[in-house]
């Protein structure tokens, strides 16, 4: 007889199941970090190893930096969200320390000195995401800034447009020898605004419109606000000359409208909107075109006699990688040029780590994806889970946009390859955003349990 069956229990008293005390997971989380310092502790050893022969003489420095960082992180989430996922800060330091070790590596080649720039960035990051564990203790009151979040997303997206463009885009903001994407920011205030939309309007959305056999079409009523988007994207896409930030803000929006509403109709609108609007700039709009030809013809300078173009010694920083690589160090990737370390630091990755390595590195943001997928759908709230998916629907557009870009799969973007790439304004709204995702998390956990 079992426990549960010997048990009194008085008569007529509704029956309660007996449910196990919830698993926190906070030994996994601070076992998984150690190992995320040591893997990025090593590679920091062999990239010295493979270039001076010798181990760098601040190993002991970066290890503890970047071990203080764990840990606080660690407290953070301890104290403010002990029920979250306890994959999401592991994965998140151990891309951000890889990251760490490819600009480490890329500095030796090169006269700046990006990696300790980065490391300050990062410190910067971490400190945001554990004010955000700390603070922010219902994410449901993001909602009531949905329409003060949209205003600031615009306003960061169209400062830049003063400023000189850089390499083409108008996406920086250059003051004092200091550089800031605002677009990066924007991204995450424009998810809470649809999320927050899109959880009001959901009925509307998906139960309204005209039905040709199994397609469901939006009212034009409906329709206005995607139409209104779907302008943003292109006067982003025209005036900044930037077509990941476009890709990224109405893919993200076609995303949520498509979870929201579960109808494949919208997916229809969005995809020819997206398609019509990048057709008619990257034809009419020179930088752009000159991207779409790069695609198109990624070895047309060799042929001119021009030598390789970006995206081509990128090509050939993946062929010679082969499956294992050439090791860390042992890599030819900084011939790519002045973009290696910002657009093409994923084709580094490549060769010296390898398919096996480029393999792990997008299992790593698979990971990350699905575990805010999973929190979403955890989510009991509509704006909750629509956030949550929102968020790590970035992460995962932000990756194939790069990824495919330097593969030569879709036209470059010039975006940032999430916590790997150069970029301090990357890597602070990246970790904002794991600090959301462990908000949410967090609260759908303790639902679970």
């Amino acid at each position: 007889m079992s426990a549960t069956s010997a048990t009194p229990r008085a008569a007529g008293a509704p029956s309660r199941p007996v449910t196990a005390a919830p698993r926190h997971g906070r030994g996994m989380e601070f076992v998984l970090l150690l190992c995320a310092v040591l893997i990025s502790v090593l590679g920091y050893c062999d990239v010295g190893l493979a270039t001076a022969g010798t181990v760098p003489p601040d190993t002991l420095r970066y290890g503890c930096a970047l071990g203080a960082l764990a840990l606080a992180a660690h407290g953070a989430v301890r104290a403010g969200a002990p029920c979250a996922d306890p994959l999401l800060l592991p994965i998140a330091l151990l891309l951000n320390g890889l990251g760490l070790i490819l600009l480490q590596r890329l500095d030796l080649r090169t006269a700046d000195a990006a990696a300790p720039t980065q490391l300050v960035w990062s410190a910067l990051g971490v400190a945001l995401f554990i004010t955000v564990v700390l603070l922010l203790r219902d994410y449901r009151a993001l909602a009531r800034y949905a329409y003060v979040s949209v205003a600031a997303a615009l306003v960061l997206m169209i400062v830049p447009i003063a400023f000189p463009a850089v390499n083409g885009a108008r996406i920086w903001i250059q003051y004092a020898g200091l550089s800031i994407q605002p677009g990066e920011f924007a991204k995450v205030l424009l998810a809470v605004f649809f999320a927050a939309y899109l959880a009001d309007n959901h009925h509307a959305l998906a139960y309204t419109g005209r039905r040709i056999r199994s397609l469901q079409l939006p009212t034009g009523r409906a329709l206005g606000p995607v139409l209104a988007i779907w302008a943003i994207s292109v006067g982003v896409l025209v005036l900044e000359r930037d077509l990941g930030t476009s890709l990224l803000f109405f893919g993200l929006f076609v995303i949520l409208l498509y979870v929201s509403t579960g109808r494949t109709g919208w997916t229809a609108v969005g995809l020819l909107l997206s398609g019509a609007g990048a057709f008619a700039v990257g034809s009419l709009e020179p930088h752009v075109h000159s991207r779409v030809q790069d695609w198109l013809h990624p070895f047309a300078s060799i042929d001119a006699g021009e030598g390789p173009s970006q995206l081509a010694q990128s090509l050939f920083a993946f062929a010679a990688g082969g499956v294992f690589g050439t090791g860390l160090g042992e890599g030819h990737s900084v011939l790519i040029g002045f973009a290696v370390k910002s657009d093409f630091v994923l084709a580094t990755a490549g060769e010296e780590l390898g398919l096996a390595g480029i393999a792990a590195l997008l299992l790593l943001y698979a990971m990350l994806t699905a575990r805010g997928y999973t929190a979403g759908l955890a989510m009991r709230d509509p704006f909750g889970r629509l956030l949550a998916i929102g968020l790590a629907s970035i992460i995962a557009l932000q990756v194939f946009v790069i990824a495919g870009g330097v593969t030569d799969l879709i036209p470059l973007t010039g975006m940032a390859m999430p916590f790997l790439a150069r970029g301090g304004s990357s890597v602070v709204t990246n970790w904002i955003i794991i600090a959301l995702l462990i908000r949410l998390s967090d609260t759908a956990r303790r639902a679970e349990s």
